[in-house]
């Protein structure tokens, strides 16, 4: 019999990928389409979702020929997306009914100070885990029900489907019989109780937000159908979702309280296992659903920080200071260590552990001596001082992290993983299976299709290619973080600008 893989759909922000894996975790076959974003106004960020779905079917058939010509079997499906990007449809056509609402997103940023205002945060994040931000899908929904004429009547008479991204895709990849997602996408939607695992009507009717439209909500390892015969030339079952950072913390094994991961993709992402306990964060982190597997389901704390690989993209594409992003490394070793200059990239607001949607970017420190390669070292810099703030607040939770597993493009940087241990005193291990978040949509696959006896067989494979120790003095690192906090403080306030 044909040798089994496993088919992992990545569906990302700036690009989709589809990767074949042995049950092993070897990579057999990749395709890969960049996608486009489209910025209509200043601090809106949207996707065509008819753009997503046919790079779905383009990468999908791409790999599938791929595995044909080798003489391998796919067993199984798992997606992996990214997170709170919202999509409303026609369920008797299909289509889409607006631009998808991508997470970086900040046209609701009103709507979420109107809400905080009117004291309804507090009963938000003991339900959700989460926080009254843009960020989150809540809001973006019902913008699209006010904006959208006609939209709520339509919805109340049955015809409209929402969901996130990988409900969108499972729902054109099985021809429209499937409406799903898993405990957690839905965690991020500011619509879910975490701790009951259910739509919360009151929150649904807070946010405008009809609960009939919304997706059946399975585990990660589930039967989510099969691909519609019509589509590819197999049909493949669906049996793993996860939001992408939560495949990421599967793919990197952090399958125990306290084990915890970063992916430096667009933005950057810190998961902590916590078990199964709902940590509730005192220093401003999001307590959100891991995973549920075989009924049970394991917790986490997140920090969420808006920009990092965008960072490096903005240098390239907005400054010109690159031309591949892969050429900010060097130019970042070339800078005055002591040049004085720093860059906050809150081109989207302020993530974790601030939470200031109004925040704007900026450039601190500048002298006639600072040039290019100042600014692209405290870009760099700006993703670890991040981080650090992100690690920090975990400590202040109770559980300060032992290693940092990392996984994303940025991290074939040498000297932007070296400088993440130096200013976080963390340990940094980069993992020899580098395409995490699509493993893990893979396990996950594997798990519900019998390839693995669980997730913690398939992790037992996790190996690191390089560790990273911190080697920069106490002092100095503190010396750096205080100074990071000032030019933090300063652009604060420049949304007042705008």
């Amino acid at each position: 019999m044909a040798a089994p893989c496993l088919i992992a759909l990545d569906q990302g922000t700036t690009s989709t990928r589809v990767i074949a894996f042995s049950p092993e975790g070897a990579v057999l076959a990749v395709a890969q389409e960049d996608l486009p974003q489209a910025y209509p106004q200043p601090g809106w960020v949207e996707h065509d979702p008819e753009m997503i779905w046919a790079s779905v079917l383009s990468t999908l058939r791409r790999v599938l020929a791929q595995v044909a010509a080798k003489g391998l079997r796919p067993v199984a499906l798992g997606i992996t997306n990214q997170r709170e990007t919202v999509v409303l449809w026609d369920r008797h056509t299909g289509r889409p009914l607006h631009n998808a609402i991508v997470w970086q997103d900040r046209r609701t940023a009103r709507t979420c100070q109107d809400l905080e205002a009117a004291g309804h945060e507090p009963m938000i994040a003991a339900r959700t885990g989460l926080r009254l931000d843009p960020y989150f899908s809540a809001t973006k929904l019902g913008w699209l029900y006010d904006q959208l004429p006609g939209a709520r009547e339509a919805a109340a008479a049955g015809r409209i489907a929402a969901g996130t991204i990988d409900s969108f895709l499972i729902w054109r990849l099985t021809g429209g019989r499937t409406h799903a997602t898993d405990t957690s996408n839905a965690s991020r939607t500011l619509l879910f109780d975490i701790h009951r695992l259910c739509w919360d009507t009151e929150l649904c009717a807070l946010f405008g937000v009809p609960l009939a439209c919304l997706p059946e909500v399975r585990e990660a390892v589930a039967d989510y159908g099969h691909t519609d015969p019509g589509l590819l030339d197999v049909s493949l079952p669906i049996r793993g979702v996860a939001g992408d950072q939560q495949a990421a913390l599967i793919g990197q094994a952090c399958l125990s309280p306290g084990a915890v991961k970063s992916t430096y993709g667009t933005g950057a992402f810190l998961v902590m296992n916590t078990g199964a306990e709902a940590r509730t964060s005192q220093h401003r982190l999001l307590t959100t659903v891991g995973y549920t597997v075989g009924g049970r389901t394991t917790y986490a704390l997140e920090g969420s920080i808006l920009s990092a690989g965008a960072t490096v993209q903005w240098l390239r594409d907005g400054l010109g200071l690159i031309t591949r992003s892969a050429e900010v490394e060097a130019l970042a070793r070339q800078a005055d260590p002591d040049s004085g200059v720093w860059l906050v990239p809150a081109f989207a607001g302020l993530g974790a552990p601030w939470w200031q949607p109004d925040a704007r970017a900026a450039i601190l420190g500048l002298t006639r001596g600072a040039g290019k390669a100042e600014i692209a070292r405290a870009a760099l810099d700006a993703t670890a001082y991040q981080t650090a703030e992100v690690l920090a607040a975990m400590a202040a939770d109770g559980q300060p992290a032992g290693v940092l597993r990392v996984d994303g493009g940025m991290t074939a940087n040498d000297w932007l993983m070296q400088r993440l241990a130096d200013i976080t005193g963390v340990e940094v291990a980069r993992p020899a299976q580098t395409e995490t978040t699509s493993w893990g949509a893979a396990v996950l696959a594997g798990v519900g299709a019998g390839v693995f006896g669980g997730l913690v067989e398939a992790g037992a494979a996790w190996a690191a290619d390089a560790q990273f120790t911190p080697a920069l003095a106490a002092d100095a690192r503190a010396r750096g973080l205080s100074r990071w906090r000032a030019a933090v403080a300063a652009v604060a306030g420049l949304g007042s600008l705008a």
